[in-house]
């Protein structure tokens, strides 16, 4: 058994939905395990990880809609350390999560067909964001 991991740096644009699927398929290639399992760790509290539909935009667009519907800016925090999207975006990161595990087969992630990882901004402005990525296996 073997194990590699790293820390990867994306910058966001924003309040987005960043794929970082390819970017994780190139590093999972670098790595060359073909069985096992691959973690991925969003080093932030105002930001995470989800794995989603790829195909429809609309799917990425109707879900930060949602989330901002479900945890919305306002004077109704206690925490507004970092302006009004602060709590607000600890909110959606608990929601979504921080943290993937996804099976490694014959050397590639075991991603469904319409499936893509994607790195959730949750502030309003762009930020350079750190995923720690794990993979063990064979």
């Amino acid at each position: 058994m073997r194990q590699v991991s790293s820390i990867l740096s994306f910058e966001t644009p924003g309040r987005s939905l960043t794929d970082i699927t390819r970017a994780m398929a190139d590093w999972l290639d670098e790595a060359g395990i073909s069985e096992g399992l691959l973690t991925l760790l969003c080093r932030h509290t105002s930001a995470s990880l989800l794995i989603q539909e790829n195909a429809a935009r609309e799917v990425r667009g109707d879900l930060l809609t949602w989330l901002d519907r479900l945890a919305p800016e306002g004077p109704h925090y206690a925490h507004d350390d970092e302006g009004p999207d602060d709590m607000p975006a600890h909110l959606k990161a608990t929601l979504t999560g921080v943290n993937l595990q996804i099976p490694v087969i014959g050397g590639r992630m075991a991603l469904g067909t319409w499936q893509g990882i994607y790195l959730a901004e949750h502030r309003a402005m762009p930020h350079r964001r750190q995923i720690a990525v794990h993979v063990f296996g064979e």
